[in-house]
């Protein structure tokens, strides 16, 4: 009875991983960071008595117009059509259980991979059914890398990039790919970090720990117009800072130099932290996208989900990945026209009352909506009769729900099988009557980061999920964010806007007004009043001590307010040398 019982689950699982999986690929227009994988928990002997998901060092890369995202130590990779659903592949063959930052190319028929380990040796593996996972290993071998990077030019010409340091260099040699990739010519060093002259890639959480030297790391190389774009990431994979630059080049060989603008791909405020150590490539319609490592760092530092950001190149050929409102939802990659842009769905949830049916410890229902991803709240008990309710105290009409899911002593270690999520969010105007918003009551796939479109916006007041089944010992989660429109009035233009450049000019202290209506602020800035690329969300406070500046370089800065009915007006772009 208990095998068949066991039998009739795995269907059930089956079939409901395909439903759910057509349902959000037919009805999904948007999607909201960190994406939804069902991220491998990870195994360290290290740590071995440490429970937690990571998803970091994305490798993406497209083959027969459908894409491969290849994650470190997760045992297999992802596969999707459109950049936005992705499903687990678990491969035939497989060689590198333990991968750290994995480096992945499209060459000709088959797909290339590679693995970093620095005290070691690798071989480059192929496939030409990455679905299927029949992998393959070139005779040939890899010696010392970590974090590397493939790249194939126009010419056939093979190169791998590395490193990993807070000492050393991001180096490059050629490969003979007429001969099994073995190495030829000389190692060449490209460039290293200087947290002297340029701020962001100063180590620490907001760049302010001056003990160590920040890290570069995660090379990546895109070529673009003829020109030579290596990407690289800095200062630390555990901090809210973490971002990746770029050197600009006329070779893969070099030499580069430091754009400008950097950090191309930066998001150090908001709920979901961190773009860096990641992958660029071409997606649906010709649109770039970047793949970036978020930071959660709770359990333990390397506790890591993972980000997309739609990415340009300006006019002046300067890359820029766009994290405006990066963990607030974006229309996906296979949306014609509107590709990347943000939604304008505010956040409905934030900071409002809650209770919820038992609460342990001092783990409160408030710690969900704090916009927070290192506060949760934990149910005295894992079961059916688990809820929780919020007010949003005013009507708003919501497009979208997100439910984060934490992990509180989840004693849950590698590719677990069979875990899935079910659970209902419910929306009422009057607390007593309720409506379905959101039906995963038949879901059998693991969302950890579950975010669901509503088919149709429903205008509520309250916003109840009521937990049917979690797959950790514990019912935890960290984030119950509610998108949409309110129906009040959005924040007027920010006044008496300030930017104070330090003595160390890394650094310049930012203030303004707070305003009584604002949820919070998002600070931008960039080197010309049309190139505002980068952006600090920040809630409540009415200062910013930024300290990601190039010591050589001007910059222009502006401000907004937005609050849960909309953004403000911009103040005037401010010229600050």
């Amino acid at each position: 009875m208990k095998k068949v019982s066991q039998a009739i689950l795995a269907l059930a699982i089956l079939l409901g991983s395909s439903i759910t999986a057509l349902a959000q690929s037919t009805q999904m227009s948007t999607y909201c960071n960190p994406i939804n994988i069902d991220y491998t928990y990870a195994v360290y002997d290290a740590y071995k008595d440490i429970s937690y998901r990571s998803g970091a060092d994305p490798a993406v890369v497209e083959f027969r117009n459908e894409y491969y995202m290849f994650v470190t130590r997760s045992m297999g990779y992802w596969h999707s059509t459109d950049l936005q659903n992705w499903n687990f592949i678990k491969p035939e063959k497989w060689y590198f259980q333990g991968s750290n930052a994995p480096a992945a190319f499209n060459y000709k028929d088959s797909v290339l991979y590679v693995t970093g380990d620095p005290s070691g040796s690798m071989s480059i593996l192929y496939t030409d059914d990455p679905q299927r996972g029949d992998w393959k290993a070139t005779p040939g071998i890899l010696t010392n890398l970590q974090d590397p990077a493939l790249f194939i030019d126009d010419d056939g010409k093979a190169y791998v990039y590395w490193g990993s340091s807070n000492t050393y260099p991001i180096k490059v040699q050629e490969l003979d790919r007429e001969d099994r990739f073995k190495p030829v010519g000389e190692v060449k060093e490209l460039f290293t970090l200087h947290g002297d002259k340029h701020g962001w890639e100063r180590f620490g959480e907001n760049h302010s720990d001056t003990t160590l030297a920040g890290y570069m790391e995660g090379a990546w190389m895109t070529k673009h117009n003829g020109k030579y774009y290596l990407q690289y990431a800095a200062p630390g994979t555990e901090f809210n800072v973490y971002g990746d630059g770029v050197y600009i080049g006329d070779s893969p060989l070099g030499p580069f130099t430091y754009a400008p603008n950097n950090p191309v791909s930066y998001k150090p405020g908001g709920y979901m932290n961190g773009a860096g150590h990641g992958s660029t490539l071409v997606g649906p319609a010709g649109e770039y996208w970047h793949f970036g490592s978020a930071s959660v760092s709770v359990n333990m530092n390397w506790e890591r989900r993972i980000n997309m950001f739609h990415t340009s190149f300006d006019k002046d050929g300067l890359m820029h990945a766009d994290t405006y409102f990066g963990d607030y939802p974006h229309y996906g990659p296979a949306v014609p026209g509107k590709a990347g842009e943000f939604a304008g769905w505010m956040l409905l949830s934030y900071k409002k009352p809650a209770k919820a049916s038992s609460v342990l410890e001092n783990f409160k229902p408030e710690n969900m909506l704090d916009e927070s991803t290192k506060t949760f709240w934990v149910a005295e008990q894992n079961n059916d009769q688990q809820w929780v309710q919020v007010d949003l105290q005013k009507p708003g009409k919501v497009y979208a729900v997100q439910v984060n899911y934490h992990d509180y002593k989840s004693d849950l270690y590698g590719k677990e099988p069979g875990l899935y999520h079910r659970y209902v969010v419910e929306g009422s105007t009057d607390g007593k009557s309720w409506q379905t918003l959101v039906d995963r009551s038949d879901n059998y796939r693991d969302v950890p980061n579950d975010y669901v479109e509503l088919g149709t916006p429903k205008t509520v007041r309250y916003v109840r999920f009521r937990n049917i089944h979690a797959p950790t010992p514990n019912l935890a989660i960290s984030g119950l964010r509610v998108f949409g429109v309110g129906q009040g009035k959005a924040p007027v233009r920010v006044k008496n806007f300030k930017v104070n450049r330090q003595q160390d000019r890394r650094d310049a202290m930012i203030t303004w007004d707070r305003q009584a209506n604002a949820q919070g602020y998002n600070v931008l800035w960039g080197i010309a009043p049309d190139k505002l690329y980068n952006s600090w969300m920040v809630y409540d406070d009415n200062k910013l001590n930024l300290k990601s500046l190039g010591v050589d370089q001007g910059y222009y800065f502006t401000i907004e307010a937005f609050n849960e009915n909309g953004v403000s007006q911009r103040t005037k772009v401010m010229k600050v040398d």
